[in-house]
This record gives structure tokens, sequence and C-alpha cells, in this order.
């Protein structure tokens, strides 16, 4: 059972724009109110931000996806930590159940930039004293910090669901839709004593059609992971090599939907039977039809609370079966 936060003297939690279901979520995970503020948006695209009580002294910690808009996100949050550092709380946290500009992490071209650097030195600059986020896209984005970075694992979750589902074992096995995901589809494998097969490309991963498995999918019932889900091409063209090499049933998982524009009629044409995600991006687009949702906010709750306790984090990465 999750630490609920006893000691509300010194604590306090703000809600952006990004994301206000899984905000008020967290907040009733962790057992506090959040506080009150407004953000506006002038006709210019100008954002104001305006704390509405006391923070003096406090541990804020301040809830904020970075998700579409990005941009207008970013800055919206990093005003609000501008904000609580010139009100003089006494550290500024910032959860991000979604972190933005992730996957920029290398030079992956002549003359590129590494975007999530900039990004982790603009929240240091801005006074950030902690990062809580869940699932990084590569897991080196920590290092890109001068401050604490707690990466908060979304597996655990998904092998309880599909536990509880009776999806486990040796006729079910975990495909990495790209050589890339292999850690994280061998994580999940782990929790569910299953095997992994690997979808491989001919040339690169742009000519999806050319993709061949390395293992076996024939007669089982296949998992498909990703840590984003963006336009739904991966999950779509995976899936269709995955029924093509004999899986019975295909299941896809991701810890971000952002299902951009298009992305929800890619994955209705494809033979995948369920879609699962977490609630870590509120989206506007269309998603869909067979997409279900699990929250993570009773992780990143319980993640608040162990942080402004002074308590390890490290409990929250594993996943008992027993429980």
């Amino acid at each position: 059972m999750m630490d609920i936060l006893t000691d509300k003297a010194q604590m306090k939690l703000f809600a952006l724009n990004s994301n206000h279901d899984i905000a008020e979520k967290i907040a009733q995970a962790a057992g506090v109110s959040l506080g009150k503020l407004s953000s506006r948006q002038f006709s210019d695209g100008e954002i104001q931000v305006n704390i509405e009580e006391s923070v003096r002294g406090f541990d804020v910690f301040i809830i904020q996806s970075t998700s579409f808009p990005v941009n207008n996100h970013l800055m919206e949050l990093l005003i609000m930590v501008d904000a609580c550092n010139r009100a003089s709380a006494n550290s500024v946290n910032v959860v991000m159940p979604y972190f933005g500009y992730a996957r920029q992490d290398r030079t992956a071209a002549p003359r590129e930039p590494i975007t999530a650097k900039l990004v982790a030195n603009m929240l240091v600059k801005a006074g950030v004293d902690r990062v809580l986020t869940l699932d990084l896209h590569a897991v080196q984005v920590q290092g890109f910090f001068d401050i604490p970075v707690d990466n908060l694992y979304t597996v655990p979750l998904f092998a309880k669901h599909y536990c509880e589902k009776g999806l486990s074992g040796e006729d079910v096995v975990v495909v990495s839709p790209k050589n890339s995901g292999v850690k994280r589809a061998r994580s999940l494998a782990e929790h569910l004593d299953a095997p992994i097969a690997i979808i491989d490309y001919a040339q690169d991963d742009t000519h999806r059609n050319e993709g061949y498995i390395i293992g076996d999918v024939a007669g089982k019932k296949a998992i498909l992971i990703d840590d984003i889900l963006n336009t739904g091409r991966t999950f779509a063209e995976a899936s269709k090599i995955v029924e093509r090499e004999g899986a019975t049933e295909i299941y896809a998982v991701s810890s971000h939907g952002l299902f951009v524009e298009g992305a929800a009629e890619k994955l209705d044409n494809s033979p995948i039977k369920e879609i699962l995600v977490t609630d870590s991006v509120a989206t506007k687009e269309k998603t869909p039809k067979n997409v279900q949702y699990i929250t993570a906010s009773g992780l990143i709750g319980d993640a608040i609370v162990r942080i402004h306790k002074r308590k390890p984090v490290s409990p929250l990465f594993a996943y008992n079966k027993k429980k």
C-alpha cells in the first residue's frame, strides 16, 4: 500500500495546463489538495502565471507534461518555476509525467542540436531543484541534469495489468518493434516469464514493410512494447509483421500515448486487439477504438510523498507478483 502524506504543512502541489486529469489523481493519491493558481495566455501568445496562495518556505511540486503544444507547456512551466523561486519556496520540484524533447538526446546527424540537454539546462537555470518523470525515452537524459532526477518505470504497471489478464508464460511473447527497444521488451518479458522477439529491418526502420522477426511468435500471443506512441506507424506495421509470422493475438503497450492526427486510423486498421497506454498525456486528438488507459497517478503520487519525506524511491521500480 502506498504512503499517504500526513505532514502536509510544508508541501504544496500545483497543476499547470497540460494534464489536469492526472494532476487531480496524483493529488488524491498523495493525500493533498492542488494549490490555487491562474495561468492565462495573452493575445500575442505571452503566458502569465499567478500563484494565488503563499509558497514561502514550502516544498513545491509542479505537475506539467511537456506534450502538445510542447513549447507552450514548457514555457508555462519555466515561468511557474521562476514565480515559485521569487516567492521564496523552500524547494521547487517539477513532476513531468511526459518529458518532451527527450528523443533529441544525441547528435544523430551533422549539425543537429541535443535539445534534451538544452531543456535540462533551461530547467536548472530557471531554479528547479529536482525532476520527477515517467519512463524517459532515453535514460541517459538523467545525466544531462546537475540536479537529482527520478525516472519512474511504467513496466511494473503493465506487468500487473497483463498478469491479471492471464497474459504470461510461454504462450506469450513480448516483441520489440525495433531493435532500440530490446531492453524495455526484456524488462516486461521478465515480469511475465515470457520470451522476447525483435523486429529488425533489412535496411533501416523507415522501410517498415521489409521487417523480419528475430525470435518465435508463431502460435503465441504477442505484446508489442514501445515508450512513445506518436503516429501509430511503428505499432501498425509491426503488428502486420507479427500477424504474418503466425501470432494468434496481438496486443500493444506504450508509456505515452501522444496519438497525433491520423494515428487512430492507422491503429484501427491494424490487427491489434488492445492498445494500453498510461494517462501521462492528455490528447485532444481522436484515439483508437481499442485503447485502454492505465493511470500512473498512484505511482507518481507515491514518489512525491517519498521525496518529500526523504524516503527512497527505488522500491517503486519493481513489480511484486505476490502482492
